[in-house]
Formats: C-alpha cells, sequence, structure tokens
C-alpha cells in the first residue's frame, strides 16, 4: 500500500513539473511504477523496460527533460560520459544507487 501511495503522490508531483511533456501519460505512470519497484537486484529487463518508457523521442538516450524520479536525482552520476545524455549502458549503473 505504501508504494502505491508513493506511485500516486510521484505521479502527481511530476505532472506539475515542466520537464515531462514529452513523456506521455501512460508511459510516466508505468515508467513510475516500475522506478518505484527497482532495487539494488533489479533485473537488466526492469532497466531496459524503464529506459523504453522514459526515451520518449526514441533517440536511445534519456535527456534530463525526459528523467523523473532518482534518475533526474543521480543524472550527473549516471552520465558517465559527461554528453548531458543517459544511454542504456549508463542506466544499468542505477541500480548500484539503490
Amino acid at each position: 500500500m505504501k508504494k502505491i501511495t508513493l506511485s500516486l503522490v510521484i505521479i502527481i508531483s511530476l505532472f506539475s513539473c515542466n520537464s515531462v511533456k514529452n513523456v506521455s501519460t501512460s508511459n510516466l505512470s508505468e515508467a513510475t511504477v516500475l522506478l518505484s519497484s527497482l532495487n539494488s537486484s533489479s533485473s537488466v529487463q526492469q532497466i531496459v523496460s524503464l529506459f523504453s518508457l522514459l526515451d520518449s523521442n526514441k533517440d536511445k538516450s534519456i535527456s534530463s527533460t525526459e528523467a523523473i524520479g532518482s534518475i533526474a536525482e543521480h543524472f550527473r552520476v549516471l552520465d558517465a560520459d559527461r554528453n548531458s545524455r543517459i544511454d542504456i549502458t549508463e542506466l544499468t549503473g542505477l541500480s548500484r544507487l539503490l
């Protein structure tokens, strides 16, 4: 129940942000739920699914405007090559931060 409540709070908060305009409502909801369920032992498939949901323009990277939650919070750490974008390889580092 706490995760559902937390997910709803995150979704409501994100809808008030201008930075998530490019992400569809259903993708944002799915991404928020998936992100809240991730932990240090999350599978690569879960990370790949999250990446696909957040990559709204399908350019094979997540920009700072596509990032949400802990990805946005740790964007600079995850962006290992400092190109202001997170690719799938870099996103796999998220599990270390959880």
